[in-house]
């Protein structure tokens, strides 16, 4: 892995990505990983639209995909892979995070 990038992404997130994108029906910048505080362990990831790019989010730019990261996340979600997985009882992504420390038992949340 490249450790000068922040996050890396599957063939299968982007490709995932890039769907969603498709269907929104309005341009986007791309999509906000960001995390927030919640669940048992005490944080877990977020990921949204981005309507347009802030001056202090991180830009990654892989697969034909733009991947905005939220400033206030970068130090958690650096050397993450991110990977879209659909398994027969749910779907959906995956954060590989080599600074995780541990996960709550869900796997909802996880802490660093």
């Amino acid at each position: 892995m490249d450790m000068k990038t922040p996050i890396i992404l599957t063939d299968a997130a982007a490709d995932r990505v890039k769907a969603m994108l498709a269907k929104r029906g309005k341009p986007s910048a791309g999509i906000r990983i960001g995390v927030r505080s919640k669940g048992c362990s005490g944080m877990q990831y977020t990921l949204e639209y981005a309507d347009e790019k802030t001056q202090f989010d991180e830009v990654v730019e892989q697969k034909g995909v733009t991947v905005l990261i939220d400033p206030k996340a970068a130090m958690f979600v650096f050397g993450t892979e991110m990977d879209w997985v659909e398994e027969q009882m749910k779907s959906g992504f995956v954060f590989r995070n080599p600074n995780e420390k541990g996960r709550c038992g869900c796997g909802e949340s996880f802490h660093v």
